[in-house]
């Protein structure tokens, strides 16, 4: 954005510089019209004074202003080229400011629009995470829960003895598994017996 108001700031500036050398082209070539309309009356003059007795002495006079005024339009133009060639170059100049700024401009509204889809991708991650904690914290109350009731079924059990601290989950198979495997010798000696 900086970089873009200083582009616009030269543009400003290039655009000032451009208007003043046109209005200075502008008054050269209204000179250079006066200059020639003031050739164009002093030919008229030497042509109405070419009867007169003084002839030689005007015409000598006419042709040193002649000469001055060829001098001074000579001047003019040359003056009137270099402007031109500078106009050539402001513009020039001012066109690359212009192409600068534009690219400046795109280039700012495409970091803006990956600055918005970043932002929005961060929040859909967000509820996503929120809506993953929720479920995990209700699957670990569930766990729990039916640990829990594993515990209290399993050392409830006859012949169990109820814990005196937490148990850990190894602890709690080893006594899922003895009572399974009571009940299996249970169920042998029944069956040896032909009891159903």
């Amino acid at each position: 954005t900086g970089a873009i108001s200083s582009l616009q700031r030269q543009l400003e500036i290039q655009e000032s510089r451009l208007r003043g050398i046109k209005s200075e082209k502008e008054m050269l070539q209204k000179k250079l019209r006066e200059r020639e309309t003031q050739l164009q009356a002093m030919s008229t003059k030497f042509c109405s004074l070419r009867e007169e007795r003084k002839h030689e002495e005007m015409m000598v006079t006419i042709e040193k202003e002649n000469c001055s005024l060829r001098q001074v339009v000579a001047e003019q133009e040359h003056r009137l080229a270099e402007q031109d060639r500078l106009i050539s170059e402001l513009q020039g100049t001012v066109s690359r400011l212009q192409a600068e700024v534009l690219s400046g401009q795109h280039h700012l509204h495409k970091q803006q629009r990956a600055q918005a889809a970043i932002q929005s991708q961060a929040e859909t991650l967000e509820h996503r995470e929120l809506q993953t904690r929720v479920a995990l914290e209700r699957i670990t109350s569930r766990f729990e829960r039916y640990r829990s009731k594993i515990i209290q079924a399993t050392f409830s059990a006859a012949g169990s003895k109820p814990p005196q601290a937490e148990v850990t989950d190894e602890e709690v198979l080893e006594a899922m598994q003895k009572i399974i495997n009571e009940r299996m010798e249970f169920y042998q000696m029944l069956k040896q017996k032909g009891i159903k």
